[in-house]
């Protein structure tokens, strides 16, 4: 009877147990189903905000802007994550394998939560320790957190100020936003996104960067050595960089290799071969200093950034050029471009070696005596950052700024011969080296269109920053005359109009009178026509024809063609002494190459977004300059630096000049501080300056310093390579000629029989002061 009442009273005791077991099961089930509920919900701001469903079907993440030439070439991109998206059919299958082999081999299988791992982390790594076992969570659930943040300091909630407790409503949300993911996407949609929105290491976010970042390849090119390479890093992108620890990210790799094994999307000798292999890199990060038209990249970075404050998206913001993904469709010609960067180099080279030459150790700042200017660079460091950083932390006055500024070390710098160098150097050193270098600018323009072609604006963007073509500017010299010679024109003033060579005396109220002289200090008192005054560069003529037609009527005729500066009206002005970019001297000039119809220059042709929906396209603006007779016979004024006798275009070889109608104009300043070039063909107007930093800068030498030698040999360079390459559809050829006859005579032989001996010249040089 006891031995009954004892087995009743266990099994009621057991069936205490097994029931209350059940009712801790379902009440953690429960309790755990409102836990995810709450936390779906925020509730009450518990545990941070979720995605809402619209966020979930357009995930945001940061791509950066890409800037790309009018022959679809991708210049370089703006960014605060290097990231540009692919579609999965851009996507390598070696890829595809070894990433679902070794994050997520169910894949396939689930719906965003995998029970089988998730099970295996429970029992090996809580339970029994193994830490070595892997983590649970699914590419659905990474996705998640790449896309949407969720182990963010935004995301969280008050609950998630709890260590423990912080994880677990991390996990949670992850899951939920990962099933919403499925529901909401393909699996191939998903696995895209993973890729797209992971990080690499390197500056390299999203499978397409890191593949051109390590391989130099797209992504559909990978093998599967690479592939595993990169699919290593997800676990750890500095630990297992190929670049800075290469022996782990061996290992990584092929471990990586093993479990595409495992999984039978290697066999076994595929895998004995594959992980025998080193890792071999084409490794290249994205620089703004690196690659084609980096002058350009920057300045069209400030005119799109100033186009993104003003410009509102549908939300209300404005657009972000860092992040939005914009695509910016350029004029520039990425062949053209590498041709002026090209011969930018090759003749910089040579000319910065006879410039050493003929300074033989001396100083290169010099006044107009040739004698070195003192303390020069003690005025120039004054202008640095580095003195303005060491006054700030010691005092004007103190003398560790003097200290500091001439203590040596580490640097890299710029050298032509040897490229980077790395040497020990003190900030007046540095200042004192690099101001021993020529600079350059140079652009090339297509007059029709208006379109810039291409834009060099220095020697090396990562050493040199400053633009010299749009925002540097510089005395023009000689290769302003046009534009007096085109006020001229426009006043009755034909092609074959004479003028004697001799001192010119023009005289200012208040001043001294100006009598220029020409550039070899010499008149011949010769009868010369303005075309072939012109096309020698003659300064007496030029004051002449000055004097003529007044100082202002000549900064009006500028101004209409293009030249956006302000220019002095004064009689000086004939030879080129205000300030101008190079970027208005094309410009301007290419007015007379397009039919007298002027066009601002641009570079920017459409803005779009990321979806290829075009946000902004940039008009030519024109506006009637000159009439087509006339814009035709300056034409013909220019082309007489080829054709006539002492013209300062005649050293262009003749490769460049048979069968084809060129024009050009040389400029070299007072101590040939500045050389220039202007070079005009039918379909191409170009401009080159060579200079100093600074205009005390340059060759004691005017013959090694003057325009044809210093700037000239760019454009002959340039346009050579142009030429040779049939691909660009850019021919030889004459310029076009107006339909209607010409009014004016351009033969002066027939120009004279027509006219009488005294009507063209009556000069006395001391009337029509101004």
């Amino acid at each position: 009877m006891s031995n009954k009442k004892k087995t009743t009273k266990t099994g009621s005791w057991a069936g205490k147990i097994v029931k209350t077991l059940w009712i801790v099961f379902f009440a953690g089930l429960l309790g755990f189903a409102i836990f995810v509920w709450s936390v779906s919900v925020d509730f009450l701001g518990l545990y941070g905000d979720l995605p809402d469903f619209k966020a979930l079907e357009n995930p945001e993440s940061e791509l950066a802007s890409e800037l790309y030439s009018a022959d679809g070439v991708l210049l370089g991109k703006y960014y605060r994550e290097n990231r540009s998206p692919v579609k999965y059919d851009e996507l390598s299958k070696n890829l595809v394998n070894a990433l679902i082999a070794t994050e997520d081999i169910r894949f396939e299988d689930h719906s965003g939560i995998d029970p089988k791992g998730l099970a295996r982390v429970f029992f090996k790594t809580i339970l029994m320790g193994q830490s070595s076992s892997g983590g649970g969570s699914t590419l659905s659930q990474q996705t998640a957190k790449n896309l949407f943040k969720t182990r963010g300091e935004d995301s969280q909630g008050t609950l998630s100020r709890i260590p423990g407790l912080r994880m677990l409503i991390i996990k949670t949300k992850e899951w939920i936003v990962a099933t919403q993911l499925e529901k909401a996407y393909t699996k191939d949609e998903i696995l895209t996104m993973y890729l797209n929105t992971s990080e690499f290491g390197s500056n390299a976010y999203g499978i397409k960067t890191a593949s051109k970042t390590f391989f130099n390849k797209d992504p559909k090119d990978l093998n599967v050595q690479e592939s595993a390479v990169l699919v290593g890093l997800f676990k750890a992108p500095t630990y297992y960089s190929p670049v800075y620890n290469p022996d782990n990210a061996l290992r990584r790799r092929n471990t990586v290799l093993n479990q595409m094994n495992k999984y039978d999307y290697l066999t076994d000798a595929e895998y004995d071969s594959l992980s025998s292999l080193p890792i071999e890199l084409d490794y290249n990060v994205e620089s703004h200093n690196r690659g084609l038209a980096t002058y350009f990249r920057e300045i069209v970075k400030a005119d799109l950034n100033k186009w993104a404050k003003e410009n509102l998206k549908a939300d209300g913001k404005p657009y972000d050029l860092y992040g939005d993904g914009l695509r910016i469709y350029t004029t520039i010609d990425s062949r053209l471009q590498k041709y002026a960067e090209e011969a930018v180099e090759e003749h910089m080279k040579e000319l910065q070696a006879k410039f050493e030459a003929e300074l033989n150790g001396r100083e290169p700042w010099i006044d107009s005596e040739n004698r070195v200017i003192p303390n020069f660079l003690e005025t120039m460091i004054k202008r640095t950052e580095a003195y303005r950083v060491l006054v700030n932390k010691y005092g004007a006055n103190s003398d560790s700024v003097k200290i500091k500024l001439n203590e040596k070390k580490k640097m890299k710098v710029f050298s032509w011969e040897k490229g980077e160098i790395d040497t020990l150097m003190s900030s007046m050193d540095s200042l004192r080296y690099y101001k021993t270098f020529l600079q350059t600018g140079f652009v090339s323009m297509d007059p029709r269109t208006g379109h810039i072609k291409a834009w060099v604006g220095g020697l090396n963007h990562k050493f040199f920053k400053y633009d010299h073509v749009r925002e540097g500017k510089r005395q023009p010299g000689s290769t302003f005359k046009p534009f007096v010679y085109a006020a001229a024109i426009e006043n009755g003033y034909g092609p074959c109009y004479t003028v004697v060579d001799q001192p010119v005396e023009i005289n200012i109220p208040d001043q001294p009178a100006w009598i220029p002289e020409n550039a070899d200090g010499k008149f011949t008192y010769e009868k010369m026509t303005i075309r072939q005054a012109m096309a020698q560069s003659i300064n007496s003529i030029t004051a002449y024809m000055m004097k003529q037609i007044s100082p202002e009527v000549v900064v009006e005729t500028a101004h209409r063609l293009g030249i956006t500066s302000d220019l002095d009206p004064v009689p000086a002005l004939a030879l080129g002494t205000s300030d101008v970019s190079i970027l208005e001297l094309v410009g301007a000039t290419s007015t007379f190459a397009n039919k007298g119809e002027h066009i601002k220059p641009f570079y920017i042709d459409r803005i779009e977004d990321k979806n290829g929906n075009v946000l902004h396209q940039f008009p030519a603006r024109k506006q009637p300059a000159m009439s087509e007779e006339d814009a035709y016979l300056m034409l013909h004024m220019l082309k007489g630096g080829y054709e006539e006798r002492g013209g300062t275009s005649q050293g262009v070889p003749m490769s460049l000049r048979e069968g084809n109608e060129l024009g050009g104009k040389t400029g070299t300043t007072q101590n040939a501080s500045d050389g220039w070039y202007i070079g005009l063909s039918k379909d191409l107007v170009s401009g080159v300056w060579v200079g100093g930093d600074d205009r005390a800068i340059h060759f004691r030498s005017w013959i090694s310093g003057q325009g044809a030698r210093t700037a000239r040999p760019i454009w002959v360079k340039y346009m050579t390579k142009v030429y040779n390459d049939s691909s660009l559809g850019i021919t030889k050829g004459p310029f076009e000629k107006p339909e209607r006859p010409l009014s004016v005579e351009l033969d002066c032989d027939e120009y004279d029989l027509q006219t009488d001996d005294f009507t063209d010249f009556d000069y006395d040089h001391q009337t029509n002061d101004f």
